[in-house]
């Protein structure tokens, strides 16, 4: 059995963080684990509050795990402090061998609630990014990574080219955000791969970035390689979106168990 490991932060509405890792895992045939940086008081109308859990408490969940268990793939989602970033770098630096690693850099909410601290971006770039097999920035994430403006798919390229040179083997810059289609663009220092993708009409979308990443995740786990395991990926959570559901007054999650149900 393939098994995964999600890093990320805990949603208490379950539509994204660490519970849409975990579901995102099981609907991809891989078997789950996490380490919880931190608590999230949410629900589908926007994140209320957070607390972040120790820094020592986060590397130890991360040791256990590895000197126990073979992981396959790590993704790495929200991280809101510079003393858990380095903790969890501290952490994995030590694992011999270690695995593909997927990082969603998740910086501000759908509501606009900041998840990582302004002074944090820095350490998030330089701790974690040459680490990573692949990033998967949205938009305003990669615009507020590199300080520039992202409208079009040039300037998507751009990015992506700015984005390796900070460390990862491999870059997506998500789509969603653009005006007409949503096009994701996945580069790897060599070739532009593009993934078209008509918007659908919904408003159930919580949980997107999470959902994605950790199932490019769960398919690298796999053996798959990245062009693969992103396409994969990409029909999942289009699948997913297509299926979101209302929850309670606000943003609905993605259905991560569509196939299923």
């Amino acid at each position: 059995m393939y098994r995964a490991l999600t890093i990320a932060g805990s949603d208490s509405c379950g539509g994204a963080g660490i519970q849409a890792d975990l579901k995102s895992f099981s609907a991809n045939g891989v078997y789950g684990m996490s380490v919880i940086t931190a608590i999230t008081a949410q629900n589908t109308m926007g994140v209320f509050g957070i607390q972040d859990i120790e820094p020592q408490m986060i590397e130890k969940q991360i040791d256990v795990i590895f000197e126990d268990i073979r992981v396959d793939a790590v993704k790495i989602g929200m991280v809101s402090k510079i003393e858990s970033i380095k903790a969890i770098a501290n952490a994995l630096n030590k694992v011999e061998d270690l695995c593909d690693i997927v990082l969603d850099p998740v910086m501000i909410s759908k509501s606009g609630f900041n998840l990582l601290s302004p002074d944090a971006k820095e350490t998030l770039v330089k701790e974690l990014f040459p680490l990573a097999t692949l990033i998967t920035p949205n938009l305003p994430e990669a615009e507020e990574i590199l300080g520039v403006e992202i409208k079009n798919l040039e300037q998507m390229k751009d990015a992506a080219k700015k984005l390796i040179e900070l460390g990862p083997k491999a870059v997506l810059v998500k789509g969603g955000h653009l005006e007409d289609d949503a096009t994701d663009l996945l580069y790897d220092g060599n070739e532009f791969v593009l993934f078209p993708q008509e918007r659908i009409n919904t408003t159930h979308t919580h949980g997107t970035g999470c959902t994605l990443s950790s199932a490019i995740a769960a398919n690298i786990a796999k053996k798959m390689n990245i062009k693969d395991a992103v396409g994969e990926a990409k029909n999942y959570i289009t699948g997913a979106i297509k299926n979101g559901f209302e929850l309670g007054k606000g943003v609905g999650p993605t259905h991560h168990f569509y196939k299923y149900y």
